[in-house]
């Protein structure tokens, strides 16, 4: 499964408004920031992000909320908040570099059992002042979906942090972003009524609050210091640690939204011909749903700040590569991993990765309920014993599966390509001769110029309508009647003309060039 992480409902739904919430455009944080595999390639948006799923095994897929714990208070049930999974097991012997290897190739999947796992996140606003939700309008949101539409709560001590239901679950993310992690599902239909359910649930709750949610891809008003911190143990260790290695860090925490998808793959091989068009299309995905222009009230010079933020890894501390999906209209898109292609296009695939994510730096390791902060430490010192913090402590799978979902390379991935074999070798013959300095200067110069991006005798536009029509065709034959999905996207690659340049001509035009305030009403879910 691939997992995409980069860009906002927005960036992927554009503005969903309506008694339909499901088409109309933008980009898919396919957070456009997958599965088995994760296109989170979700190896997770962005994640994996901070979500309790899991990154290879079912790729994300199936398990936003194992390892918790249940228990009764009242007639409710309330659930433990923990990682990804719980440190339940202790090690009695070292773990291997072949026991990782096989934990990563556990993913695979036959086709049949192939599904779709969408997570999109939004940012909550005061309807009357637009200011960021805080924690204690969040816990009331969360508290009023959970008695009325019969959620589990999910505590982390005192603080309710999020609720699951089935195999879905809502997260709250390091600037209070509200995430729906889905459940694995087969078709783009089922996510789209998935989509649609949950907006009606939160909207039912949130606008007797007065609270507002926005589909954008980056905070369009406030600045970081206005972004209410959430109670999270593991979000204070990311957020101590992040500015270390990058002066943007904290605003790919606080100030990002995104939608990620999550896809399966049937085998190494498979994998890593997902994993190459992935990297090919995120620079398109990207300049399909741009849709963030504005920092702190004003335009920031591009039109997606989001994607720039994860293409400046000296100033981020991230390396990315997007992946875009089409599960709503098109692309949906989330950041991966910090990682290096290379590692990929020969060899072992999966003990590539292992090597790679064995030197990633660590953030934390959970232990009797409590974070530990071993931020910058290696994963290769905890599997021998030698942590600090906690010396002579051997690694599980658990903290392998917690360290995984802590990495994150930006790839893009696509229902109609990545699922569809005769369209997925199409793609990968159209950017078989890319050069790696080609795939570098898209990677740089679509978050400013987006579609209008020259490329090679042409611009990029003129590539995105190829992989539109080869995206179209796989859904088609995917024989779910799946292509409506990509109307929205193909009226982007007719016109040229992105959700962003679309917000850029109303600010300054009918919003009279002076304020982004109107955002917050166009963008309103």
């Amino acid at each position: 499964m691939l997992i995409s992480q980069g860009h906002t409902m927005s960036e992927l739904l554009s503005h969903v408004r309506g008694p339909s919430y499901c088409i109309r455009s933008e980009n898919v944080k396919c957070m456009a920031d997958c599965s088995s595999f994760v296109s989170n390639i979700s190896f997770p948006s962005l994640t994996l992000k901070t979500t309790t799923r899991m990154i290879m095994q079912r790729l994300h897929l199936e398990s936003s909320g194992s390892g918790v714990q249940c228990y009764k208070r009242g007639h409710r049930v309330i659930v433990g908040a923990s990682p990804s999974t719980e440190d339940a097991v202790i090690a009695t012997a070292p773990l291997t570099k072949e026991d990782l290897v096989a934990y990563l190739a556990s993913g695979c999947k036959t086709k049949e059992k192939w599904r779709i796992g969408t997570e999109n996140e939004k940012f909550g606003f005061e309807i009357k002042t637009l200011r960021p939700m805080k924690y204690e309008q969040i816990a009331n949101l969360l508290n009023g979906i959970a008695e009325r539409f019969d959620w589990e709560k999910i505590m982390e001590g005192d603080n309710i942090i999020g609720l699951k239901q089935g195999k879905q679950s809502i997260s709250l993310e390091p600037g209070g972003q509200f995430e729906l992690s889905g459940a694995p599902l087969e078709t783009l239909h089922q996510t789209c009524v998935e989509v649609n359910s949950h907006l009606y649930q939160v909207k039912a709750v949130a606008e007797e609050m007065g609270i507002g949610f926005l589909g954008i891809g980056f905070q369009p008003k406030w600045g970081v210091k206005d972004i209410p911190i959430m109670p999270k143990g593991r979000y204070e260790i990311i957020r101590n640690y992040v500015p270390k290695v990058g002066s943007l860090g904290l605003d790919v925490m606080y100030r990002t939204c995104t939608v990620q998808v999550n896809l399966d793959f049937s085998s190494e091989v498979d994998m890593i011909k997902k994993f190459r068009v992935s990297l090919a299309l995120q620079p398109i995905a990207t300049a399909l749903f741009a849709n963030s222009p504005f920092t702190e009230g004003k335009p920031n010079g591009y039109l997606s700040m989001r994607s720039f933020l994860y293409v400046s890894p000296v100033k981020s501390g991230l390396i990315t590569i997007t992946i875009a999906l089409a599960c709503f209209p098109l692309f949906l898109m989330t950041p991966l991993a910090m990682i290096n292609p290379q590692i990929f296009f020969s060899g072992h695939r999966f003990e590539r990765y292992v090597d790679y994510a064995l030197d990633v730096p660590m953030y934390f390791v959970y232990r009797k309920k409590k974070y530990i902060d071993c931020s910058g430490l290696s994963f290769r010192d905890f599997m021998s014993g030698k942590l600090s913090p906690i010396p002579g402590e051997l690694a599980t799978l658990n903290d392998w599966e917690n360290h995984l979902a802590t990495i994150y390379p930006e790839v893009c991935g696509q229902v109609g390509i990545l699922y569809d074999e005769v369209s997925l070798q199409s793609v990968l013959d159209i950017t078989a001769d890319w050069t790696p300095e080609e795939r570098q200067m898209l990677r740089n110069k679509v978050p400013k110029s987006g579609l209008k991006t020259p490329f090679r005798d042409g611009l990029l536009r003129h590539v995105a309508e190829e992989v539109v029509k080869l995206a179209k065709d796989g859904l088609e034959r995917r024989g779910f009647k799946e292509s409506g999905f990509l109307n929205e996207v193909a009226e982007v690659v007719r016109t040229g003309v992105t959700p962003a340049e679309k917000l850029l001509e109303m600010y300054h035009g009918k919003w009279g060039g002076q304020s982004v305030d109107p955002v917050f009403e166009e963008l309103l879910y």
